[in-house]
This record gives structure tokens, C-alpha cells and sequence, in this order.
């Protein structure tokens, strides 16, 4: 028998004040808090990653409540031992329910090394990030309080996931905002998902990757290597190469969308 998976010890103490806060302010509306991402994933790199979490309420949490979470959980308010904290509140009815849109309460991004924002309108973030994190919450979500990932949120359909790929893969193109590294890993754990219709861990899908593909092999194993670094000591990546491999990703996912049936995406990649 597999034991429970849990969150790693250099972070356990936060996650447990986050969750007790998240009860004192919201009192019996918060459905469940799930830990996301890296840690659901099993491949949080302390110092480096980021820690998710999503926050599944009930529909009728005001909004007051909400700017009362933010404040409780802002860093250095609450001390974030990792990179950042990003903390997605859902209500329990859009969470319950297939969506290919953003359907946040609040979305709050903050920490050492994250710009600080918080935002009460969907409407002012891409949804394609929402939902690649909410079809990964549902495959892996680590419960932290509350009710079972798969009760609270539902997965976005493949097609949906597939055309949020799309969008992810122009994101990580453009390279704004984003470590060369983390671009590479990102478009790994992409052409994987699409072979396989499952959602791995960043680093393993890495080596799936330069297993199988021995042109881009050396690129992948260098920014497995970056990735083993603080974000701001990672190391640099040859742009032409790493342009060169996202457009390769680019196609992957073109092809998974052809195979569903979907429309091909119009115009090029970002120049």
C-alpha cells in the first residue's frame, strides 16, 4: 500500500498557518484548500519553486472576506519560505463544473521572489493558466483541508487543455517574465501531457523528453541543470536553441489538436 503523499517538511509549517488563516477568515465557507502545482506534482525544488495553492469557497463568500484573506496571507505578513506564493480562489460552483475560463474570486501572487498582485476580476488574466492548473489540480491535487480534489474541481475537457497549450507555448515563446529553464521544462511537461493525456512532474517530463528526443537533448539537460538553481542564478540558454525547441512544442501540440479534431491555430509564432 502507497503511503499518503505529503507536502515536504520545509514547508509544512507554512501550508498549516495558511490553511488556519484561510478558516479564521472565510469560518465554515471555505470548501476545501488543495496544494497544487509542484507540490502536487512531487517536484518542488525548495528555493526555487513557487508554492500553488487553490482555495475552493462557497459561492457566497463576500468579497470583503476575500480582501481579508489577501491581506492575512501577503508576504511578509505570512513568510513565504519559497519563491512565491500563488493562491487561486474558486467558487465552489465554477470549480464543480468543466470550464475553459479564468472564474477566480481572487487570484493573489506574492512572496520573496514573485511580483506582488492580486486581482478580483477574471476578466484581467488570460484564463489558459487557470486552466492547465485546475486540470492539473484535478489529476494530482494534494488536500490540505476539506473536501477531496476530485468532489470540488472538475477537469477541463482535453480540448480545452489542448488549446490552453497553445496559449502556455506563445506565453513561453514571448520569454517575458519567464526563466529560460522554466520555458524549456514548461514546453517538456506540455509534449508529454499531449502523447499521454497526463500531467507529469516538470523534471520527468524532461527526461521523457531527451530520451526521446536526442536533437533537443542537450538543451533539456542544461536547463535541468539551471533548474537546479535559485531563479536568480539560473543559468543562460542559446535563445536560437531555446526558440527552436518551443517552436518544435508548438507543433506537438498543433498535431494533438489536429488528431482531436480541433481548428489549426492561425498565424506564427511570436517573433
Amino acid at each position: 500500500m502507497s503511503r499518503p503523499r505529503v507536502p515536504p517538511p520545509e514547508v509544512r509549517p507554512y501550508l498549516g498557518e495558511l490553511v488556519r488563516r484561510t478558516r479564521a477568515v472565510c469560518g465554515p465557507r471555505p470548501v476545501s484548500v488543495l496544494a497544487v502545482g509542484s507540490l502536487a506534482l512531487g517536484d518542488y525544488r525548495h528555493g526555487r519553486s513557487d508554492i500553488d495553492v487553490t482555495v475552493v469557497a462557497d459561492d457566497s463568500l463576500p468579497r470583503q472576506a476575500l480582501r481579508e484573506l489577501a491581506d492575512a496571507l501577503a508576504h511578509p505578513a505570512l513568510e513565504c519560505p519559497a519563491a512565491g506564493l500563488e493562491l487561486v480562489v474558486y467558487p465552489a460552483g465554477f470549480a464543480a463544473r468543466p470550464s475553459g475560463g479564468a472564474g477566480y474570486l481572487m487570484d493573489l501572487n506574492t512572496g520573496p521572489s514573485l511580483p506582488e498582485r492580486i486581482s478580483f476580476d477574471p476578466g484581467e488574466a488570460p484564463a489558459f493558466w487557470y486552466v492547465l492548473d485546475r486540470s492539473i489540480a484535478h489529476q494530482s491535487g494534494l488536500p490540505l483541508a476539506g473536501r477531496a480534489v476530485r468532489d470540488v474541481i472538475a477537469a477541463p475537457d482535453r480540448p480545452t487543455v489542448l488549446d490552453a497549450l497553445r496559449s502556455s507555448v506563445r506565453e513561453h515563446a514571448e520569454g517575458e517574465g519567464h526563466v529560460a529553464d522554466n520555458r524549456i521544462l514548461n514546453g517538456c511537461r506540455s509534449v508529454v501531457y499531449c502523447r499521454t493525456g497526463h500531467w507529469f512532474a516538470k523534471r520527468r517530463a524532461a527526461g521523457i523528453v531527451a530520451a526521446s528526443e536526442a536533437e533537443f537533448r542537450p538543451l533539456v539537460t542544461d536547463a535541468l541543470r539551471s533548474f537546479g538553481h535559485p531563479r536568480e542564478s539560473a543559468l543562460a540558454l542559446p535563445g536560437v536553441a531555446v526558440r527552436g525547441f518551443l517552436e518544435w512544442v508548438a507543433r506537438c501540440v498543433e498535431s494533438a489538436v489536429a488528431a482531436e479534431g480541433g481548428p489549426a491555430a492561425g498565424g506564427a509564432m511570436p517573433g
